[in-house]
């Protein structure tokens, strides 16, 4: 029952705080550097496997071992690692194969992803312990 409230927790924050991310603020970021490389509306199947793997993959590599450690930081320290190398492997591998791709977009993306899957470890952490 500890994981599935870490796991439902750390799903609702990450959905809220990334679509809100996405919607106000980086939306026309990528609408004006990559233009007609995007959908018209986004692949529902692809995000929803995307998020179920990365929300399984945060439970396990940073609110396990902070429950375990009965700490917060643990979560935040390898949240903070994994969205960096998560989002990293992405933005990275796209800037190497896409012209359109920026500086901007890599640096904006690795950032974004180690607030993120920090604050949303710490959420399902917190989540998980009451």
């Amino acid at each position: 029952m500890t994981y599935l409230k870490a796991a439902i927790a750390t799903a609702i924050a990450f959905l809220v705080i990334d679509l809100a991310w996405i919607t106000l603020f980086l939306g026309d970021v990528y609408e004006v550097q990559l233009g007609n490389m995007m959908r018209e509306t986004p692949d529902a199947m692809a995000a929803g496997v995307f998020y179920l793997g990365y929300i399984a993959g945060i439970v396990y590599i940073a609110i396990r071992p902070a429950l375990e450690a009965d700490r917060a930081t643990p979560a935040l320290v390898n949240g903070a690692v994994l969205g960096a190398l998560a989002y990293g492997t992405y933005t990275l591998t796209n800037y190497a194969i896409f012209t359109q791709w920026s500086v901007t977009l890599v640096l904006s993306d690795i950032a974004w992803g180690t607030v993120l899957t920090a604050s949303c470890a710490g959420i399902g952490y917190l989540a998980a312990r009451t």
